[in-house]
């Protein structure tokens, strides 16, 4: 992994390290998803043959399970879609990235197969769910057992350090040159998710060119005050 911040005064200078994601995107690294990333980073000596990074919607899980994809010639399929012919595609490759196993298998049975075969081939399966196993209704003993025992990697809710460089990325991504005084503001009183990042960053574009102005504090602030009003609209219904 390499260390690199912004330049220019006006920048908000990074002290998280980037790590290369071989693709358009670098992603961020902080102490909430290190152990995610270690466990990327540390295949194909992986101690267990199949491996589940759990963590909330947004915290990133597609994008690690991505670069491993890359790294490891993977397929991808959504745990959901999963028949027979998944067996085929892993046979094939030997890795296979199966996501968000919290919001339905398609097959318990061909999961279990999936997983004895990743064991007898020497085989990865890399999965991503919401939850840990431990919390999801899974009707096979068997898949239901051999699932908790896979100790989950965990991305943890996002510290605001990772919320400042997220968001300075999210508004760079827009061309938008932000103090680092108003990126702090926002991360101190934001909800802290990666979601609400980049509700707050679309919401900030939007108020400054309807106001025709930068994105100062004041900004900042009406964007988190429709960001409140809409939740608590939504804990109303």
């Amino acid at each position: 992994m390499t260390a690199r911040a912004n330049s220019g005064p006006e920048q908000l200078v990074l002290a998280l390290p980037h790590r290369q994601a071989q693709e358009a995107q670098d992603f961020l690294v902080s102490s909430s998803n290190a152990g995610a990333v270690d466990l990327v980073d540390g295949w194909p000596n992986w101690p267990l043959h199949a491996a589940i990074v759990v963590g909330p919607s947004g915290a990133g899980k597609s994008h690690l399970a991505n670069v491993w994809r890359m790294r490891s010639q993977a397929a991808v399929l959504a745990a959901e879609t999963l028949d027979e012919t998944a067996v085929a595609i892993f046979e094939a490759r030997r890795t296979l990235v199966v996501e968000d196993i919290d919001r339905g298998i398609g097959s318990e049975q061909v999961l279990f197969h999936l997983l004895n075969l990743a064991r007898e081939k020497s085989g990865s399966l890399l999965m991503t769910s919401r939850v840990a196993p431990g919390e999801m209704v899974i009707g096979l003993p068997d898949l239901r057992s051999r699932l908790r025992a896979i100790p989950p990697v965990l991305i943890e809710p996002p510290d605001e350090a990772l919320i400042r460089s997220v968001m300075v990325k999210l508004f760079a991504d827009r061309q938008l040159v932000v103090e680092p005084h108003v990126v702090s503001y926002l991360a101190l009183h934001m909800e802290r998710s990666m979601a609400a990042a980049t509700r707050l960053v679309a919401d900030c574009d939007r108020l400054s060119l309807a106001m025709q102005r930068k994105v100062t504090r004041a900004v900042a602030a009406a964007a988190l005050a429709r960001e409140s009003s809409e939740v608590d609209e939504e804990s109303d219904e």
